[in-house]
């Protein structure tokens, strides 16, 4: 990845980072905005093999964090922004960033857990989600409908995850 797919994605993350931090959301003009940016710039930048870099990374980014939404650990709009990641910065950094923020999120729910003393119930929480997960119960797999869930904006560990894996890729 070139120094500058970075610094191009960055805007995106910081419109991203206020509306989810503001709103709960990341709305699609961001994340669309960022998609074909991306495309575009590294079209232009790379021609056919800078599509594919980034067709790559924009897939990889999407369908891993489809994943993580069908079990109810990110919303739509971080699904469709790391696509947007993706084609800006191609494959490895984008599976850099997934890491990184996954990380960071669970360090930010732990301090939230932690402070608001609900460690036990998130605990039980967690243990029911892994025994539902092994024995292939719908419990471990789909999002839940009630509030048992922790929720803060992820980008609040995007942007971290984003600087580490730019300082260390």
């Amino acid at each position: 990845m070139a120094e500058w797919a970075f610094w191009g994605c960055l805007p995106f993350l910081a419109a991203a980072l206020i509306t989810d931090t503001l709103a709960m959301r990341i709305p699609n003009w961001i994340t669309l905005s960022a998609w074909g940016a991306g495309m575009l710039v590294q079209g232009i930048m790379g021609g056919w093999q800078g599509l594919l870099f980034a067709g790559a990374g924009s897939a990889a980014g999407f369908a891993i964090m489809l994943l993580m939404h069908l079990m109810g650990a990110v919303g739509a709009g971080d699904v469709k922004l790391f696509a947007g990641i993706g084609a800006w910065t191609g494959l490895l950094f984008t599976l850099q960033v997934m890491v990184y923020s996954v990380l960071f999120g669970a360090l930010i729910g732990w301090i939230i857990v932690l402070w608001s003393r609900q460690a036990g119930n998130v605990l039980k929480t967690i243990a029911g989600r892994i025994t539902g997960l092994l024995w292939f119960g719908r419990k471990g797999l789909v999002k839940s409908s009630s509030s048992e869930l922790l929720k803060f904006p992820f980008m609040l560990a995007v942007i971290p995850g984003s600087f580490c894996a730019y300082l260390y890729l």
